[in-house]
């Protein structure tokens, strides 16, 4: 599976509380991330296709590898 850097300022009292709160599911801050925002897609309806339907000739590429 790809995946893509996001880069973004935030308030270091809320890295902090997201430093902690992945700590206590042993997560990584970026999977905290992750779950978060796919789970307030969730919430408010947008759907989260799979990356083969983003990008399906790189997935061929792949197949043919």
């Amino acid at each position: 599976m790809k995946t893509a850097t996001l880069n973004l300022r935030i308030d270091p009292v809320l890295k902090e509380a997201a430093r902690i709160a992945a700590a206590l599911e042993h997560r990584s801050i970026a999977n905290l991330v992750e779950v978060l925002i796919r789970q307030h897609c969730e919430r408010v309806g947008v759907s989260i296709p799979d990356q083969a339907e983003l990008f399906p000739q790189e997935d061929r590429d792949h197949e043919r590898a």
